[in-house]
């Protein structure tokens, strides 16, 4: 078992507000609208257990994430055409940019024309290594 360094009774992630807007669920995961969208549909999947972290879920929590990750990319793409493409990803620690120390997986997904220059991707999460 991990031990979890992020206080549970602090955590945004844990509360009964944030909880109940669940927009889906899939065994020890749900998901939820992020309330700082990227991109109109934005969501994060978060294990329903209280853990700092991607790396410190256990591989059944990953594995309910995948596929549930699966599914609403699924819905997304039959539900709006505009969609053209995902980014999906994970912050872990504050260096990395996580603000929120419960695990959580962004799915975000992206339109033509959404930024002028999409190459590169996540590498964008440190400006001067995008373009290559």
């Amino acid at each position: 078992m991990t031990q979890d360094t992020g206080s549970k009774e602090d955590c945004v992630f844990c509360s009964p507000e944030v909880t109940g807007c669940r927009v889906a669920e899939h065994g020890l995961v749900i998901a939820i609208k992020d309330i700082f969208p990227v991109s109109e549909g934005h969501l994060l999947i978060i294990p329903k257990r209280h853990v700092d972290n991607y790396f410190e879920m256990t591989s059944q929590e990953r594995l309910d994430a995948d596929t549930l990750l699966i599914q609403l990319r699924n819905k997304m793409l039959a539900d709006d055409p505009s969609i053209k493409g995902f980014n999906a990803g994970t912050n872990t620690g504050l260096v990395a940019g996580q603000t929120v120390m419960h695990a959580h997986i962004h799915l975000i997904p992206r339109r033509e024309g959404d930024t002028d220059k999409p190459r590169g991707g996540v590498r964008g999460v440190i400006d001067d290594k995008k373009d290559y």
